[in-house]
């Protein structure tokens, strides 16, 4: 059943919202999938907060005409399904992951920045640190001269208490 030329336009709009935030997108060939597995890697995708549609060429086309993504107009070519994220980790990681595991998927190029990714490059970044993980680092970082400076503070009360039991001790014991 094909598309009204107002539910065209509703996925021409809704494609280019979720492109407007993205930071990187991602075309993927997904001949030869099944209805479980491409459930399985939307369900993946949703979970990483990740956008992914499956979405006609043509409609693709003209969902990223005048954004960072115009570079992947000419690649819109045969089955493809579209991934785009505000975390250009989360969208190579998924969709890596996916590819290592099911055949019939294939990655073919990526967008970011305006620049094309090509797969290693997509491989590369899905070996990056995620966002969540890059903070929780830098916060660890951020506090570790801290929790240095109170143990240190903390030190010299208890050395002065350990002194002090050890004096009562030896006293004790004469």
């Amino acid at each position: 059943m094909s598309l009204s030329l107002e539910d065209k336009k509703a996925v021409v709009e809704r494609v280019a919202n979720e492109l407007s935030d993205a930071q990187t997108a991602i075309v993927a060939e997904y001949r030869g999938l099944t209805v479980e597995q491409m459930t399985n890697l939307r369900r993946q995708a949703r979970e990483a907060g990740v956008y992914f549609q499956v979405v006609k060429n043509t409609l693709a086309r003209r969902a990223i005409k005048g954004s960072d993504f115009e570079c992947l107009d000419t690649h819109f070519l045969g089955p493809l399904a579209l991934a785009a994220s505000k975390d250009p980790v989360a969208v190579a990681k998924v969709l890596s992951a996916f590819d290592k595991t099911n055949e019939a998927f294939s990655i073919k190029v990526g967008a970011m920045s305006g620049n094309l990714l090509s797969l290693d490059e997509i491989n590369a970044l899905a070996k990056l640190p995620g966002r969540e993980e890059l903070l929780a680092t830098l916060l660890a970082t951020m506090q570790a001269p801290i929790t240095k400076f109170v143990q240190t503070l903390n030190e010299i009360p208890s050395k002065f208490v350990r002194t002090v039991a050890a004096l009562r001790d030896s006293k004790a014991a004469a």
